[in-house]
């Protein structure tokens, strides 16, 4: 992504967005909400807005289909759930969701994610749902040049000091053979962990699933000893450089502390503050 691809009309629009999803993470955590709740919701939220490219806004397949990918997990005891490669339910987070709480597994996929999410209450929707004229689009540009990529997540820390992650993505615009990338592999695109972060990740898949991009932050910062944003540095702009794997991650440690970090042009991005500090971009 690159500044001259967005108007200032549409800046100020995913702007708007990332604000109002902010508002409900914020909301639900000054009440005294969960950090597994406010990351769902905040997650919720932004698969609902056709301007990302998770939930309503998902992109394509190469054969004109949605495939969309959702994890969520909780810091205190590991406990997890994702979905991936399913196409008609209306919030991939909260079907992870009910994969966590609802089910002895961590990882459901395609039809049998599908069915299970139905009979625990999940809303199903036609697949005309997903189609938005800005992703199909991307598809036929893609078909003629390259391949667009985007993820929604969110972490938090509740007043319990309890971390939570959670990421959703409608995947890479023209894919093709079923591939999955790295939002629902726990420790690549989505962890936490009370005792080190949460993180959600967002770029090309396959290096962030071959390096475990978010558990290596987390075990860097459990076995050297490092704060998140040495650690977090060292992932994003080291390790990955090197390999020219393209993203970044959006990060919080036991202690409040936020890093959001890239290694592109640019990376849709906000957070808030228990001191009321926030901050809203998307460029660097």
């Amino acid at each position: 992504m690159v500044p001259e691809d967005y108007s200032a009309a549409e800046v100020d629009k995913y702007k708007a967005e990332l604000s109002a999803a902010l508002d409900i993470g914020v909301e639900i955590l000054k009440n005294g909400g969960t950090s597994l709740d406010a990351v769902e919701q905040v997650v919720r939220y932004l698969e609902d807005c056709p301007l990302f490219n998770a939930g309503r806004g998902a992109v394509f397949t190469n054969d004109g289909k949605n495939e969309l990918d959702a994890a969520i997990m909780e810091g205190s005891e590991l406990k997890a759930g994702a979905v991936a490669g399913v196409g008609d339910i209306k919030n991939p987070v909260s079907a992870a969701r009910m994969v966590m709480e609802k089910s002895p597994h961590v990882l459901m996929i395609g039809k049998g994610a599908s069915l299970f999410a139905l009979q625990n209450g999940a809303e199903i929707v036609d697949s005309s749902y997903f189609y938005t004229e800005r992703s199909w689009q991307s598809l036929k540009r893609a078909l003629e040049r390259d391949k667009k990529m985007g993820t929604v997540g969110c972490v938090a820390l509740d007043l319990n000091g309890n971390l939570a992650a959670a990421t959703s993505t409608g995947g890479m615009t023209n894919k093709r053979y079923g591939r999955v990338g790295d939002v629902p592999i726990i420790g690549a695109g989505t962890y936490a962990n009370n005792s080190t972060c949460a993180v959600s990740a967002t770029g090309h898949g396959e290096f962030f699933i071959r390096y475990t991009v978010a558990h290596d932050i987390s075990a860097l910062m459990e076995y050297k000893c490092l704060n998140l944003d040495k650690a977090v540095d060292i992932v994003i702009h080291d390790k990955l450089m090197k390999v020219e794997g393209g993203g970044g991650v959006i990060a919080v440690d036991r202690m409040g502390n936020v890093q959001i970090s890239f290694n592109t042009l640019g990376m849709f991005r906000a957070f808030a503050k228990p001191n009321g500090e926030r901050g809203i971009a998307i460029f660097k």
